[in-house]
């Protein structure tokens, strides 16, 4: 590997890990606007979601 690849390798990893990050946070939102609907089983399912990006930002680091 060169020095250009680990470049473009770290500069992809970061726009993975920004991209997976905001999509988290939207996520959470949503988790809490379904919690106040009283939507419980969407919750849930919002919730299993925002743990698989939790997963995949854990593995981009």
């Amino acid at each position: 590997m060169y020095k250009g690849e680990t470049a473009v390798n770290t500069s992809m990893r970061q726009s993975q890990f920004d991209i997976l990050n905001r999509l988290y946070e939207m996520k959470c939102k949503q988790i809490e606007h379904a919690l106040q609907q009283g939507k419980s089983l969407r919750s849930q399912v919002l919730e299993a979601e925002a743990q698989a990006i939790s997963n995949a930002i854990k593995s981009v680091r």
